[in-house]
């Protein structure tokens, strides 16, 4: 994958996005529970795109969310949907490499995982914007098996496809997670560890 096609395929996704999410309260729930999203967390959403995510973590009382998004078009309609929001500041970053603030209680990947490049480089460059007992998470609200597919359909060229949930707890042990928890099945997929 190139990092320049993936900006212009989101880029060029950003203006109707929010038309084709119609998220499932149940699993954002299931999701936010994995991620130990509480009142008071600061968050880091990683790819995340127009902010679907934002109200669900501003539900459970978030202090604050930073969200960064590779795509600056993604990006804006991110910033134009919260507008005025203090609790809330948008990035345009390559989360891979870009050296975010530390302090951060939960760091969350939503949608996004298939998307990167270098997965290893991506986790260790996350951890350190996390405070000692914070949590990241990667998640789907779809299977393993119709994402890849959807992928495959829509988005080849930009996904790598999405590997196995015991394949990325490996991962997450490899770059010093501990307490991690996978799950999956035909709707959705987790994987969240703690840092030390």
């Amino acid at each position: 994958m190139n990092k320049q096609e993936i900006v212009r395929f989101f880029d060029a996704l950003a203006a109707t996005w929010d038309d084709e999410l119609h998220p499932d309260d149940a699993k954002m729930q299931r999701i936010l529970d994995a991620a130990k999203v509480k009142a008071g967390s600061r968050v880091l959403d990683i790819a995340c795109g127009t902010g679907v995510m934002f109200p669900f973590y501003l539900q459970r009382g978030a202090a604050h969310i930073t969200g960064a998004d590779i795509s600056e078009k993604m990006a804006s309609v991110c910033r134009e949907k919260f507008r005025g929001d203090a609790r809330i500041d948008v990035l345009v970053a390559d989360a891979e490499t870009y050296a975010f603030d530390t302090g951060y209680d939960v760091c969350m990947i939503f949608n996004a995982f298939p998307h990167f490049c270098n997965r290893e480089t991506l986790l260790n460059n996350l951890k350190k914007a996390l405070v000692s007992g914070g949590t990241l998470t990667v998640a789907h609200d779809w299977g393993r098996k119709a994402l890849d597919k959807h992928h495959e359909d829509t988005a080849g060229e930009v996904s790598s496809g999405l590997m196995p949930e015991e394949e990325l707890a490996a991962l997450f042990e490899q770059c010093g997670f501990t307490d991690v928890y996978a799950y999956a099945d035909e709707g959705i997929y987790i994987v969240s560890g703690t840092k030390q």
